[in-house]
């Protein structure tokens, strides 16, 4: 804790405060998405892995150069802008960098909600998308990758980007995080939707052993059916696609998968 918070201090004294709640918010989610998305794109032009691999299609190198273009054009066109001008609403709501940092209690429970507040909102808007005219005109880009891998988790019109922010930051945004929680809560989200998006289903997927964690298995069953009745339309979790009854069509697969490999 105190190389971190003597880190903290190195970082809060030579930068201001919307440097690094703008910028250094820009860098870091750049980091961490590149770096955890373009190894699938390795693993996939390699052939390596593939018995964990969802679907038996391939994305062409064209495809996946595409997709890495187009994104960043999205990242700093929209994302950037997005990141500088929210700065002064998480002022107001209470966001500070200044030390101490907040308790790992504090740090954990703000993360949990934000999951919790992120997936509810994302569910429904989610679904919205899903109707006839929104589909065709704004998310019909994100599903121009049937097959999905890790980069195209952030692959989608400039008005979805908009919504798909509004939905990760407004647990932050209520709460007034310390700098800290944010960047954590942003690397994880991340994290979070490069996997879902990744075309893997790995022994050690954390869908296995956390079951109401959606995941790879859970999204790319999204992906695979196209237009409005797609079903499994939760970010995170699976809960509110049982409880509202969107997953049937994956669990029905599931259960006839079970079946053939028993009989």
């Amino acid at each position: 804790m105190a190389t971190l918070e003597r880190g903290w201090q190195y970082l809060v004294t030579n930068f201001t405060d919307f440097q690094l709640a703008s910028i250094g918010s820009f860098l870091l989610h750049e980091s961490i998405f590149f770096l955890s998305g373009l190894p699938f794109i390795v693993l996939e032009r390699l052939g390596l892995l593939n018995q964990y691999k969802i679907q038996s299609k391939m994305n062409t190198p064209a495809a996946q150069e595409k997709c890495i273009t187009r994104l960043l054009l999205y990242h700093f066109c929209v994302n950037l802008p997005l990141m500088i001008v929210s700065y002064p609403v998480f002022r107001f709501m209470g966001m500070t960098s200044e030390l101490p940092l907040p308790s790992w209690k504090v740090v954990v429970s703000q993360i949990v909600l934000y999951f919790i507040l992120e997936d509810f909102i994302f569910y429904w808007g989610h679904r919205f998308l899903h109707t006839k005219w929104l589909y065709k005109h704004v998310h019909s880009v994100h599903h121009e990758y049937a097959t999905p891998f890790g980069l195209t988790s952030e692959y989608a019109h400039p008005a979805e980007i908009l919504f798909l922010g509004f939905a990760t930051i407004v647990g932050p945004a209520i709460t007034g995080p310390h700098l800290l929680t944010l960047w954590l809560w942003m690397s994880l989200r991340v994290l979070e939707t490069v996997e879902a998006h990744c075309g893997y289903h790995f022994p050690w997927s954390l869908s296995k052993v956390f079951p109401i964690y959606g995941g790879a298995d859970f999204h790319d069953y999204h992906h695979r059916l196209l237009y409005t009745k797609s079903g499994n339309y939760s970010s995170t979790f699976t809960y509110m696609d049982w409880l509202f009854g969107t997953d049937k069509g994956y669990r029905k697969l599931k259960s006839l998968k079970v079946d053939s490999k028993s009989s």
